[in-house]
């Protein structure tokens, strides 16, 4: 049995089930919270990414997420961090104390887009750091870096309910670890920046966490857990979040390019982050605080 979840926090009327049940050709309708978030029970369905394709389209500023109802709730959690977890592209903020935003800001957005090489651009954009003092790290973390909305619930209501959590980047082990520190991931990998007498040289140290190791880190965790495809959820913006999003059981853009959208099972587009909460369909009386 398929379920379409559609979700729009406070917003959500009568008339958008009534609408979403004509387009689906029928179904059983039931809120999960009303105002914000129900379900709709369907049979079969032939093909679940034109039905989806068919809610957005009749449901504008509603996301919906259509999926198999069995193993709905998810044992495995993966999220990209840069403008999924946190609203920041944290190289871009740090280019900004080398007085190098906008170019770099440039090339991370080719790199998002998926028109340049991740590796590539990683290196490149690092090498425009080469002699930023390493204090501007820790200052750029807690001026510039702020938890998208719904993070920090998400993570601590999926782990309050037996989930495993990793949080993997193509950003920086400066940046992510207290980032998972503060959302509650238990897990995280990321890219090393290189320093010396207490500057930055502009390399990266150790293998790259690029778009492959993203989705190898997603298997690896998986097969530790002994879990099955269907039990994960990955998260993430970027194109180079693609593999691993495929990957997943859901897969979900979240805000994301139009590449990772095209190839993603869910598209978060006008809800934070508590909707992925309400698509494994729990209510808001059984959310961690945040």
């Amino acid at each position: 049995m398929f379920i379409a979840t559609l979700i729009a926090a406070g917003r959500l009327g009568d008339d958008d089930l009534a609408r979403a049940v004509e387009v689906a050709g029928g179904g059983e309708v039931k809120w999960i919270d009303p105002g914000d978030a129900a379900d709709l029970l369907l049979g079969p369905v032939d093909d679940w990414r034109a039905l989806r394709d068919r809610l957005e389209a009749a449901l504008p500023g509603i996301d919906v997420v259509v999926q198999l109802a069995e193993e709905r709730e998810k044992r495995l959690l993966v999220a990209d961090m840069d403008s999924t977890m946190i609203g920041q592209e944290c190289i871009d903020e740090l280019a900004d104390f080398a007085g190098k935003k906008a170019e770099i800001a440039a090339v991370t957005e080719r790199a998002m887009q998926g028109e340049m090489d991740f590796e590539e651009a990683l290196h490149a954009r690092v090498a425009e750091l080469n002699g930023l003092g390493t204090a501007c790290i820790e200052r750029c973390r807690t001026e510039r870096v702020t938890h998208n909305p719904g993070a920090r619930t998400l993570v601590q209501t999926m782990r309050a309910r037996g989930a495993r959590t990793l949080l993997v980047t193509g950003g920086f082990h400066d940046f992510a670890d207290p980032v998972a520190s503060e959302l509650g991931f238990e897990e995280v990998r990321a890219n090393h920046l290189e320093s010396m007498y207490g500057h930055l040289t502009g390399r990266v140290t150790g293998a790259i966490v690029d778009a492959s190791a993203k989705a190898q880190a997603l298997v690896e965790r998986r097969e530790q857990l002994g879990l099955a495809n269907a039990e994960v959820l990955a998260v993430g913006d970027g194109a180079n979040d693609a593999p691993m999003i495929v990957e997943a059981g859901l897969g979900v853009s979240f805000r994301g390019k139009p590449k990772l959208e095209a190839q993603a099972a869910a598209r978060i587009r006008h809800n934070d982050l508590t909707a992925l909460l309400w698509a494994q369909g729990i209510p808001k009386a059984e959310w961690a605080a945040s």
